[in-house]
């Protein structure tokens, strides 16, 4: 570290009595403090909001559909990064050091990756589900079963627990990687670098996905607009008020702007970080940790946000999440009743 900001008195090491150790960088109690909070904040509603989603497509029978499946197993990929990963992130990026050890800086790694690419998939196999919903409504019930949302879910996963584990271990083991590595690794750092075969290769698993989302989803925003300007034109020549065919039809259109935005919210908030790691790779790793820990966080907020979303744009959730908190279904058998309701 550089003499000119600090003198060799002020070194802080992460390991005091290791020859090895990483250099600390010094906070202030205050924005220790103030970090602690907001990063804790952060996972606490990572977790908390998620979980609701999870217990709410649980428990309601109304909720036991291919879509809420495919929701509520999103929705686990983020509480599981919310309780695995943020934890162990926040004090890293307070303590400015790692100190759970280099095997389970390998398996933190290794679930930072896995729950991030199955949130990517699962995004990706719902805007599938919107599309097959909205474009061919009367043929959805017959493709897109709950075994279909079943095996979607299963590719998902073990597809990003296998690249995870590949990418974490074999990702640094070229010559030139490793000495890289061994040149920046010292006591109290959990910095895994992936060659650029990895980085590219993880790069297309976010960019591809995510073209084709986009691709979808203004199909499906096209077709919602005509059908409703059908609706609204039969119901005018009929002047009749909505039937029951309306109603699931807007509810199906509903739902995939829901889900629309939280595409767009993941690609908000996961570009800068992936836009960051390519260029990092191509300039030698240079880039500064601190502008790494800024564009991760804002990456890992994205979790916290879904359910902000549904929230908001979900009738059934707030209702689902009223009877959860109120604890109506420890004494009431809650389960059967309608979410629905127009």
């Amino acid at each position: 570290m550089n003499s000119t900001f600090f003198d060799n008195e002020d070194l802080q090491y992460c390991f005091e009595n290791m020859n090895e150790s990483c250099y600390k960088t010094p906070l202030s109690s205050g924005l220790r403090v103030t970090l602690y909070i907001a990063l804790g904040l952060l996972t606490i509603l990572t977790v908390g909001g998620n979980l609701l989603v999870i217990i709410s497509i649980a428990y309601f029978k109304q909720l036991h559909s291919p879509t809420h499946f495919l929701i509520a197993s999103l929705a686990c990929a983020d509480f599981g990064l919310g309780l695995t990963v943020l934890p162990f992130s926040t004090v890293r990026s307070v303590e400015t050091c790692w100190y759970f050890g280099e095997i389970f800086c390998r398996f933190h790694c290794c679930l930072d990756v896995s729950l991030c690419l199955a949130s990517i998939f699962h995004l990706c196999f719902i805007s599938v589900d919107r599309y097959v919903a909205v474009n061919n409504p009367l043929i959805y019930p017959i493709k897109f079963t709950v075994p279909v949302s079943g095996a979607f879910i299963a590719v998902a996963w073990t597809f990003s627990l296998v690249y995870s584990v590949y990418a974490v271990f074999t990702g640094s083991n070229d010559k030139e990687m490793q000495e890289l590595v061994n040149g920046l690794s010292c006591a109290g750092s959990c910095q895994i670098i992936l060659n650029k075969t990895c980085i590219v290769v993880s790069s297309l698993l976010y960019f591809i996905p995510f073209s084709a989302m986009i691709v979808l989803y203004s199909r499906i925003f096209a077709v919602a607009k005509r059908q409703a300007r059908m609706i609204e034109i039969m119901n005018n020549k009929t002047q009749s008020s909505d039937n029951f065919d309306d109603r699931v039809g807007r509810r199906e259109r509903k739902a995939a702007k829901t889900l629309g935005i939280a595409v767009i919210a993941f690609l908000v908030f996961w570009s800068p970080y992936f836009v960051t790691v390519i260029i990092d790779a191509f300039l030698n790793f240079i880039t500064p940790s601190l502008i790494f820990d800024i564009v991760a966080w804002f990456a890992y907020s994205n979790s916290a946000i879904n359910p902000l979303i549904y929230s908001v744009f979900y009738p059934w959730f707030r209702k689902a999440m009223k009877v959860i908190v109120s604890c109506k279904i420890l004494h009431l058998d809650c389960s059967t009743m309608s979410l629905f309701s127009e």
